[in-house]
């Protein structure tokens, strides 16, 4: 059946434990864009309300392929924080910034192809009526890759979960260490 990779796929995410500072809520996916796919949006700090970034990931999936993806399952990410002012004028923010998704992927040992996105940073002062509004500084990322081997979801996510926690400020867990984080109780078969 076409659609028992994806089961797996979503199975998978179903089953990963996410970080205690990762706070995960299925949406709305996109219809229109693969025959199958799964969307989370998620907010990263001590809890819900006051967030120290925020993200989405669309898990895309064609059990024909897509030749642009060059396979089947697609990784589409967007990841915004709040950063210091110094840090939006750094020339080398994008570079680093881009390095913390290839560094993910490569710590979840995670196989890819394809990978390609944007890295904004923006700077802002208020003016006028809104010039007691402290200046603002934010990084924002829009990246995706193709997952190169079959039954790697839990990799994937796990490296994006990475991600998400170094663009809000924390640092990766150290290599054999697993996060006794929460499962996410949403999940169950659609």
């Amino acid at each position: 059946m076409p659609g028992d990779s994806f089961a797996g796929v979503e199975e998978a995410i179903g089953a990963f434990r996410w970080r205690p500072e990762v706070h995960i809520v299925e949406i709305a996916s996109p219809q229109r864009l693969a025959p199958y796919s799964l969307a989370l949006e998620a907010d990263v700090g001590p809890d819900d309300s006051s967030p120290m970034a925020s993200g989405r990931l669309v898990v895309l999936h064609n059990p024909a392929g897509e030749e642009t993806w060059r396979g089947t399952t697609r990784f589409v990410s967007y990841t915004h924080a709040d950063i210091e002012s110094e840090m939006a004028t750094d020339p080398l923010l994008a570079d680093v910034a881009w390095t913390w998704l290839t560094d993910a992927l490569r710590r979840a040992g995670a196989d890819y192809v394809a990978a390609g996105g944007t890295v904004t940073n923006m700077a802002s002062r208020s003016y006028g009526e809104l010039d007691a509004s402290p200046p603002r500084a934010e990084v924002e990322m829009r990246c995706s890759w193709t997952s190169a081997t079959a039954g790697q979801a839990m990799k994937h996510v796990a490296a994006w979960q990475d991600l998400l926690c170094q663009v809000a400020g924390l640092e990766p867990l150290v290599d054999g260490v697993t996060s006794l984080g929460h499962r996410h109780q949403a999940w169950g078969p659609r």
